[in-house]
C-alpha cells in the first residue's frame, strides 16, 4: 500500500498527490476555488504553481495562474492555512532562462504580490540557467528564505550533474527536485536520479505522471505499454491512469504525482491510485512494456 504522506523537509506533510496548475488558466472564480478547495479535501495539500503559467506569447499571460490561485486565496482566506505553496521561477520569455540573484529575488517578489501571501512555502528554479554560476544561484535561494520570503526550495528540469553542484552550496531547506516522470518517460529511473534524491534527501515531485495525458487516451504510447496498464488495471479494478500514477508512487524515494486535471471528477478519479498495490512483477513488467527493454 502506498504510504499515505511524503514530508518535505520543514514544510512537513503533503500527500502523495499534488495538484498542478499548469492548466489552471482561464476559470471564472467560482469554478476556481471549487477545484483548490476539492483538491485539498481529496488530501493534495500541495498546490503547484509557477508564474510562467498562462503565457501566451505575444498575447501575454505571464503570471495568469499566480494571479487567479491569489483571487482563490483571496476570497476564501482560510485555504491558504491548509496548502503547501509552491511556485516556480526563471523562465524569461525571449531569453528564454536567468537565474541570477537580482532577477530571482524579482521574480519571487512577484510571485508573492500575484499570490497575495507574505510568504511562498516553496520556491523552486523552474528550469536550469547553465550561464549563472551555482554559487550565485545557491545564494539567492539562501536569501530569499533568509529574508522570509521563502521556508523552502528546491529545483526543476535539472539534470542530475546540477543538482550535485548545487546541493551542498545551499545552506537553507533544500527539499525537492521536480523532474518529468512516468511509466512512459522513465529516464529519472533510469539515470539515477531517484536515486540521487534518497541520497540527498530530497522529495521528487513528478510532473506529467500521465505522460500528459497520454497514458489516459493511449494516443502516442506503445501499445505494448497500453496493453500492460489495461491487463494490470483489470486485475484491480481500476482504469490504467490509476496504475500509472501508482507505478510513479511506488519508487522507495517516496515521490508526489503532480495531477493537472481540471475536472473536480478526474482529481477524484487519481486518489484511486492511492489503493492500487502493484506487484514487483507488475512494476517490472511495465518498465519492459514501457521501453521494450527491461532494466539492467
Amino acid at each position: 500500500m502506498i504510504p499515505s504522506q511524503r514530508i518535505l523537509g520543514p514544510l512537513g506533510e503533503v500527500g502523495p498527490l499534488a495538484f498542478g496548475h499548469w492548466r489552471f488558466i482561464g476559470h471564472d472564480l467560482a469554478t476556481a476555488r471549487r477545484l483548490v478547495e476539492a483538491a485539498l479535501e481529496l488530501g493534495m495539500n500541495l498546490i503547484d504553481t509557477a508564474d510562467i503559467y498562462g503565457y501566451r506569447g505575444d498575447d501575454g499571460g505571464f503570471g495568469d495562474g499566480e494571479t487567479l490561485l491569489g483571487e482563490v486565496l483571496r476570497d476564501a482566506p482560510g485555504l491558504r492555512d491548509r496548502m503547501v505553496l509552491a511556485t516556480k521561477g526563471g523562465i524569461v520569455p525571449g531569453v528564454p532562462y536567468d537565474s541570477s540573484q537580482e532577477y530571482l529575488t524579482r521574480a519571487c517578489e512577484a510571485s508573492l504580490r500575484r499570490l497575495g501571501t507574505e510568504v511562498i512555502d516553496l520556491y523552486q528554479i523552474h528550469r536550469p540557467d547553465p550561464f549563472t554560476h551555482p554559487a550565485e544561484v545557491a545564494e539567492a535561494l539562501n536569501r530569499l528564505v533568509e529574508s522570509g520570503k521563502v521556508r523552502a526550495v528546491g529545483v526543476s528540469n535539472y539534470p542530475d550533474p546540477m543538482i550535485e553542484v548545487l546541493h551542498p552550496l545551499v545552506r537553507v531547506p533544500f527539499v525537492t527536485t521536480q523532474p518529468e516522470y512516468s511509466v512512459g518517460r522513465l529516464d529519472p529511473l533510469r539515470t539515477g536520479g531517484l536515486d540521487q534524491a534518497m541520497r540527498l534527501g530530497l522529495t521528487p515531485l513528478a510532473w506529467s505522471p500521465l505522460a500528459g495525458g497520454r497514458l489516459a487516451t493511449g494516443q502516442g504510447i506503445r501499445s505494448e505499454l497500453i496493453q500492460a496498464l489495461d491487463r494490470i488495471a483489470a486485475g484491480h479494478g481500476c482504469d490504467r491512469s490509476a496504475v500509472a500514477l501508482a507505478f510513479v508512487l511506488a519508487h522507495p524515494s517516496a515521490p508526489v504525482a503532480i495531477v493537472g486535471s481540471q475536472r473536480v471528477e478526474r482529481l477524484q478519479e487519481a486518489t484511486r491510485a492511492l489503493t492500487v498495490d502493484l506487484s514487483r512483477s507488475d512494476l517490472y513488467d511495465l518498465i519492459e512494456a514501457s521501453e521494450g527493454v527491461p532494466l539492467p
